[in-house]
C-alpha cells in the first residue's frame, strides 16, 4: 500500500470525421460492436510524492482529497512545472512542502523529495513540449 499518482491523457474521437478511426480502433482491439470513443495515454507515474500530491490536491481538486479523477488544465502543468524548477533552483521547500497522509511517505525532505521534483520537471518539460499532448485533455488520479 502506499500513495500512487497517475497523470494520464487522453485523446476523445467524437467528431463525424473521426469516425473511421473509432472503428479502425475497434478493430484493431478486435471488438467489432462497439465504437471507440477516446483513447487514454498513461503520461506519468508517482510513488510517495507527497508534495507534488499536495499541490495536485491543493491547485486541481479544491482541497478534496479522494482519489478522483480530476481534469487539470495545461496551463496547471506549465505552472507545476515552472514551481518545481524554481524550488530545485532556490532550494526553498516552502512553495512546495511534503505533504503528510496515511502511507503517504516521508513527510519531510529528503533525497526523494528532490529526485521526485526533478522526475516531474523532465517529465512535464517533455510532456509540454510534444506536439501530441496538444491533442489530449490531461487527468489526475491518486489512489492509497
Amino acid at each position: 500500500m502506499g500513495l500512487d499518482m497517475y497523470l494520464t491523457g487522453k485523446q476523445y474521437l467524437w467528431r463525424d470525421e473521426e469516425q473511421p478511426k473509432r472503428k479502425e480502433i475497434a478493430e484493431v482491439l478486435g471488438v467489432d460492436n462497439y465504437e471507440v470513443n477516446e483513447v487514454r495515454f498513461d503520461l506519468m507515474y508517482w510513488r510517495k510524492a507527497n508534495a507534488i500530491h499536495g499541490w495536485f490536491v491543493n491547485v486541481v481538486q479544491n482541497e478534496v482529497d479522494d482519489c478522483g479523477e480530476y481534469e487539470v488544465e495545461r496551463e496547471q502543468l506549465e505552472a507545476l512545472r515552472d514551481l518545481c524548477k524554481e524550488v530545485l533552483d532556490t532550494r526553498n521547500t516552502e512553495t512546495l512542502p511534503p505533504t503528510t497522509g496515511f502511507f503517504f511517505g516521508e513527510g519531510e525532505v529528503t533525497d526523494y523529495y528532490w529526485e521526485y521534483l526533478q522526475d516531474t520537471l523532465d517529465g512535464l518539460t517533455k510532456l509540454l513540449i510534444d506536439p501530441d499532448s496538444k491533442k489530449m485533455a490531461f487527468y489526475y488520479q491518486s489512489s492509497w
